[in-house]
């Protein structure tokens, strides 16, 4: 969410990530064939899944699929077309390490060996803004523990600006200062971090 006040060119976006959902994006289901699996979990509507903020996907399998793999093809962090093959595990869940926005599709290269279902994992990327912009404050409801926060240029796995480590403290809030003129992100302001843990929710001030 982009708000921005009457008569200043500081624009604000507010960043949250509820818990991982292992089965949001399809429910459990064998496959039999090449085929695609369902998105119909809660948080799919329409065929398809927005994430409250762009994370990564999981794959949890009850029998043996280290033989198959998944396609999963949405959007990244940018809203740019990205797919990820993400390999079958044994009885576990396969993790995915790409940021989607959205889900549109997962595709299986054949059969399951049992029940398998898909959906969000806990790994998020935050979009201050996709353009270039300035970093002017950040505003940090902190989560359970205590980590680092990691603020990003381009993308979500871009170089690394600035770092800020949280406390351990659910609903705490911290407000910290970004000092002189802010920080300019030329291609595009992005924060890594793990939901929950890491943080609750921020709001990031920029122009």
């Amino acid at each position: 969410m982009t708000l921005k006040g009457s008569g200043s060119d500081v624009t604000s976006s507010f960043i949250t990530a509820a818990a991982a959902d292992p089965n949001g994006i399809s429910t459990a289901a064998s496959i039999s064939g090449a085929a695609n699996l369902t998105i119909g979990g809660a948080l799919a509507s329409g065929g398809s899944v927005t994430m409250d903020s762009p994370r990564n996907v999981t794959i949890l399998s009850a029998g043996d699929d280290s033989g198959i793999t998944f396609t999963v093809t949405g959007t990244d962090e940018s809203s740019a077309a990205q797919t990820e093959v993400i390999t079958g595990v044994d009885s576990t869940t396969a993790t995915g390490t790409k940021f989607f926005k959205t889900v549109t599709q997962i595709a299986t290269s054949g059969s399951s060996a049992g029940n398998v279902s898909a959906g969000s994992g806990t790994s998020c990327c935050g979009v201050i803004s996709a353009a270039r912009c300035r970093l002017r404050g950040i505003y940090v409801v902190n989560g359970s523990g205590a980590a680092t926060i990691v603020f990003r240029e381009g993308s979500g796995t871009g170089t690394i600006v600035m770092q800020f480590a949280t406390v351990a403290g659910a609903s705490t809030n911290s407000y910290p200062d970004v000092p002189d003129d802010g920080l300019l992100f030329k291609n595009g302001g992005y924060v890594t971090f793990t939901a929950v843990t890491d943080l609750t929710a921020m709001t990031t001030f920029f122009s």
